[in-house]
């Protein structure tokens, strides 16, 4: 269990409850510090004044802003009570005033997502209600709230059974693309090369399963730690990209992809020959044959389970290996005749 980071009320029409917030989402890997080269002295960071450089306690620290953003070193001190002046009445409320579909927010708008609780057990009918009429309606919440001395626009919604609360970006911090990057020059496309493009896509079709995916930069760092504190050193051979001849038009490019998802197996659109048709779709563990081996291991362990076992069991290199490479390191870990004599 987490700590909350909001707690408040959920209102929707003349309905309330009393909810936490939870934050959806952490980051993993080893903690980097930083240290003076060529010793073990860890490097620190204190508040000072800029004027006495002498350091400040944290009590004595306020806010402020400069009144001229173009003009002048003029700023303005904001104590704790100015701030708490200008909250809303209802700082404590998220307060849905309105449903909307939840395909018309593109992902551009999410900016944090954060679990939703009820309080009290009182509050579960409520909580339950509004997630099922929400998961039946296809809708989301439009909420505002404060939290952490800032103003946030929320969608209220489903979520693996639960309620999110997903904060949004205001209108105005939202970047438009000529605001940002260059002009794209226009381009006139042919039916036959738009045919082509579909024809990729449906072939690379696949469904998301995101135990398929891990980092391995967070992998390799961790290797690297552990090599280096037991005195060893590590590095990696990466794998030489496949050599293909150049491709000048586009056409040729697309059909040439087409041909290597055929020539590897990989699908061509999905069309079986019986005539129906199916989606290619990714590795899933979770469609994987049920049941566990002889030592309790599930029968087809995701490549995240996999990697920790390798780690486990010191097998070097093991962050840039695939799933089955890794399946097959590990079964071979494990039946290693050292493993088996201890």
């Amino acid at each position: 269990m987490v700590n909350p980071v909001w707690t408040g009320t959920l209102t929707f029409g003349m309905v309330s409850l009393s909810v936490r917030l939870y934050s959806a989402r952490e980051r993993h890997g080893p903690v980097m510090h930083q240290f003076q080269r060529g010793t073990s002295d860890r490097i620190r960071y204190k508040r000072v004044n800029e004027r006495t450089g002498k350091e400040v306690s944290r009590d004595d620290i306020v806010r402020g802003a400069r009144v001229d953003e173009d003009d002048g070193e003029d700023y303005v001190v904001l104590e704790p009570q100015d701030l708490e002046s200008i909250l809303p009445a209802r700082s404590r409320a998220m307060e849905i005033r309105g449903f909307v579909p939840r395909q018309q927010v593109d992902p551009l708008w999410y900016a944090a997502t954060y679990f939703v609780g009820p309080k009290e057990r009182a509050a579960a009918k409520p909580y339950r209600l509004l997630c099922s009429a929400l998961e039946r309606t296809g809708r989301l919440g439009l909420a505002t709230f404060i939290m952490r001395d800032r103003e946030h626009l929320v969608l209220v919604g489903p979520q693996q059974g639960v309620l999110s609360a997903s904060t949004l970006w205001w209108p105005d911090e939202i970047r438009a693309p000529e605001d940002v990057m260059p002009p794209i020059a226009e381009a006139d496309l042919n039916e036959s090369e738009l045919g082509l493009a579909e024809q990729l896509v449906e072939a690379m079709a696949a469904d998301w399963e995101p135990s398929d995916y891990s980092d391995a930069y967070e992998q390799r760092l961790e290797e690297l730690i552990e090599a280096k504190g037991k005195g060893r050193t590590i590095s990696y051979q990466e794998e030489e990209p496949e050599e293909r001849g150049t491709v000048v038009e586009l056409t040729d490019a697309l059909r040439e992809s087409l041909k290597d998802r055929k020539k590897n197996g990989k699908g061509s659109g999905g069309k079986q020959k019986g005539g129906g048709s199916t989606r290619a779709r990714a590795p899933s563990p979770r469609r994987a044959q049920e049941g566990e081996d002889a030592a309790g291991r599930p029968a087809r362990q995701t490549k995240k389970e996999l990697l920790k076992e390798a780690g486990d069991l010191e097998i070097q290199g093991r962050s840039k290996m695939s799933r089955d490479e890794l399946a097959e390191a590990v079964e071979e870990a494990r039946n290693a005749p050292s493993r088996a004599a201890r």
